[in-house]
């Protein structure tokens, strides 16, 4: 095999490691199919660790992570450790210091699967959000004066530079052309209240426009793309936006969607290695049960692949994806599939290798 890819995975907390594992099934069937190897590295980061050893990420992780091809990451989050620990001492850390500076979630609706909006189907949600992913208000700049007494005032500063902002604004242009859909690039903001950040990001991106005459640019203020999102999700192609926003954004267009059980994403540095994740959470509450919804892991990989150049198998994944949806699945929620987790799995792998 010509093509080789080396890929760290960090299953983690939870279920985590159960639909990495219906992850790793489907790439291996396709890999298999598509005459490329992954060589996989696992590393046990996340709260089990932490408990026995009080350390989040080891020395040397950082950089050992580096330099790999591609990072598989299940879930952060364990009951037993105080929220935000695990949080900011791994995924924060990885996107920092790795220099992720780029959030990307697809949000696209399979066939199948119930949409909580009236009239809405496939053909009405299909957008991309691009979210800036190391600056903004998650950059922890800020502190805390007077702790615990009536007079405490807590200061939280957002952080947003012009190399920062017209790397993701150019990431999204390139994007948005790519993708080949509406050739439009809509800027989410707040420029009538944030006057001193998004002036920057809406100077930024106007002028980074002048560079792609074959995009459309957009603007809208985040609380109306809150509104439109449910009530006209087709106007969307590619947003961006910063790191607060895009968090708050991706978390409803995963709803509509279907659920976080089908919402998948990336954390992508184009001249480094990138990481890839389904959005949802740990959900320690099923773990060990069989029946965790495993299609966003799974599609994490499609997308891990088409990152990595290999776009017609990641495509693939997706396009299986969409026919276990259509064929076989009653719900996205966890024990409501009537199917196992691991038969999930079972379903896409046999799809892609037919």
């Amino acid at each position: 095999m010509s093509r080789t890819y080396n890929i760290a995975v960090i299953p983690g907390d939870g279920t985590g490691p159960e639909v990495i594992a219906e992850g790793v099934k489907v790439l291996n069937a396709i890999s298999g199919k598509a005459g490329f190897k992954l060589n996989l590295n696992y590393f046990d980061f996340g709260g089990e660790r932490y408990l026995k050893t009080g350390e989040t990420l080891p020395d040397g992780a950082i950089d050992e992570l580096g330099k790999y091809d591609a990072m598989y990451l299940g879930a952060i989050g364990h009951p037993d450790v105080k929220p935000g620990i695990l949080e900011k001492g791994i995924l924060l850390r990885l996107r920092f210091e790795l220099d992720q500076y780029i959030n990307l979630r697809p949000v696209k609706l399979y066939p199948g699967v119930e949409c909580p909006l009236r009239d809405k189907g496939p053909e009405h949600i299909d957008f991309v959000v691009v979210r800036e992913n190391t600056e903004g208000l998650y950059a922890g700049a800020g502190g805390v004066l007077k702790k615990g007494t009536p007079d405490e005032v807590a200061v939280q500063e957002s952080i947003n530079t012009r190399k920062g902002v017209e790397r993701c604004i150019r990431f999204a242009f390139e994007y948005c052309r790519k993708r080949g859909k509406m050739n439009k690039l809509t800027l989410c903001g707040k420029t009538n209240v944030l006057t001193f950040a998004f002036d920057l990001w809406e100077r930024t991106f106007y002028e980074v426009a002048k560079e792609y005459p074959d995009i459309k640019p957009d603007y809208a203020h985040v609380d109306a793309i809150t509104m439109w999102f449910v009530k006209n999700p087709e106007w969307f192609d590619v947003i961006v936006t910063d790191n607060m926003f895009g968090d708050i954004i991706t978390d409803l267009g995963a709803m509509i969607q279907g659920g976080m059980g089908i919402a998948a994403g990336g954390n992508i540095n184009p001249h480094g290695v990138s990481m890839f994740e389904p959005i949802g959470g740990s959900a320690p509450k099923y773990k060990g049960k069989n029946m965790i919804n495993p299609l966003a892991a799974i599609c994490a990989g499609g997308l891990m692949l088409e990152h990595l150049g290999e776009i017609k198998s990641g495509r693939e994944i997706e396009d299986a994806v969409k026919l276990v949806t259509a064929k076989h699945i009653k719900s996205l929620a966890a024990g409501q599939m009537g199917l196992t987790t691991s038969e999930v799995g079972d379903l896409v792998a046999k799809y892609v290798t037919e």
